[in-house]
């Protein structure tokens, strides 16, 4: 668990030797590379178990730094989740968008009914607001014991 990217490649900035290579937001572009390896090294290992690595990144700080960091790793996760301060504001937790939030690949780890009926509550979802969507599948979630369970009563 890292958190966050962005403050971690901050520090590299901080102390790595100038490679006369500044990206926008005066972001060394050496000063990445180690971060890079570091996020880059979750894998699944053969015959083993797997190496996850869940770190969190600073948006909206007002720093093109962060800005700039943050777009450097964006596409480089299998997964995003969205945390949102509107919907901590509002004191439910955990304060996840669910509408912004998701799995990249996500065929490769669900079967393609299950697929189906994903793609389908989003569809369902997509029109409402963010507090809104979070609650209701809370509130569904709440009455099922599973997965399935779950996809089966969205779906109906």
């Amino acid at each position: 668990l890292l958190d966050s990217i962005t403050r971690l490649a901050r520090a590299y900035n901080t102390v790595t030797p100038p490679s006369g290579k500044v990206l926008t937001g005066g972001v060394d572009a050496n000063a990445l590379h180690k971060p890079k390896r570091f996020f880059g090294a979750a894998r699944n290992i053969e015959h083993g178990g797997s190496l996850t690595i869940i770190a969190t990144a600073l948006i909206d700080t007002g720093s093109r730094m962060d800005e700039v960091i943050f777009e450097e790793f964006k596409g480089t996760g299998n997964s995003e989740i969205v945390l949102d301060r509107n919907i901590s504001d509002r004191r439910i937790y955990p304060a996840i968008n669910v509408l912004k939030s998701g799995t990249r690949k996500e065929e490769l780890l669900q079967k393609p009914d299950e697929l189906q009926k994903i793609w389908a509550i989003r569809s369902a979802i997509a029109t409402m607001d963010d507090v809104e969507a979070l609650k209701f599948l809370y509130a569904k979630m709440l009455k099922t014991k599973d997965n399935k369970e779950l996809l089966s009563i969205l779906n109906e």
